[in-house]
């Protein structure tokens, strides 16, 4: 056998081994390749469930369940005041308590996929030249920040462009005028659907796309008008 050929066979041993053991690790990769794809998409699709303004705990619960991050319980739970003030002899059973409390709170915030808020919908002047008004809750740079633990989870709104416009005939423009008295005196209901979650060290960001919404005066509660976003 000469030398060339021995090269040649040794290369073809080593190249084989290598595939062999590459083969477990792109299965490996496949498999994290099909699991990210079936967790894709809007989360309102695969998650049923609905909060009605909810606390800041519970956002923030609801954050680390969407970024799939097991929460520091054993952390919050000695850091809760109850805990901290409780006496020795009352320190077992006020820990067993709050850790009850969260894990029963992480619990119910598995398949929640919309959020109900009830806000100041901070709506602008009519625009004649448009023909609208811009409710500036909705806007692209509007934020609701919710803090509890010591972390924050932010909400913010995906399609803002278009659900801050709210178009109005000037022919009613004037009757919506009259019953609001100033722009400040008015409330909104939006209906979210969340979309996708961004992780940060100290808190991350849940993106939503509002669906609909109901404005009202804030004297006597009446409907101005209601508001529904193409999917």
């Amino acid at each position: 056998m000469s030398m060339a050929t021995r090269v040649l066979l040794l290369s073809c041993a080593v190249l084989a081994t290598a595939c062999e053991r590459a083969a477990p690790e792109q299965g490996k990769l496949a498999a994290t390749l099909e699991l990210a794809s079936e967790s894709a998409g809007p989360a309102a699709t695969r998650r049923p469930g609905e909060l009605i303004n909810p606390d800041e705990s519970t956002m923030v619960l609801l954050y680390h369940d969407l970024a799939q991050l097991t929460p520091p319980f054993a952390q919050w739970r000695d850091d809760d005041l109850r805990v901290r003030m409780a006496t020795p002899a009352e320190k077992p059973a006020a820990r067993d308590l709050v850790q009850r409390e969260l894990e029963a709170g992480f619990r119910g915030v598995h398949d929640v996929g919309r959020i109900r808020l009830s806000l100041s919908a901070n709506l602008s002047d009519y625009d004649m030249t448009y023909g609208e008004y811009t409710v500036r809750a909705l806007a692209p740079s509007s934020v609701i920040l919710f803090q509890a633990f010591g972390q924050k989870a932010t909400l913010k709104f995906g399609n803002a462009r278009s659900a801050q416009v709210w178009r109005v005939p000037q022919a009613e423009a004037q009757r919506v005028r009259d019953r609001i008295g100033f722009p400040s005196d008015v409330s909104i209901d939006v209906t979210l659907a969340i979309r996708d979650v961004h992780a940060a060290p100290e808190g991350g960001t849940i993106t939503a796309d509002v669906i609909e919404y109901e404005l009202r005066e804030n004297r006597g509660g009446s409907l101005l008008g209601r508001v529904q976003l193409a999917p």
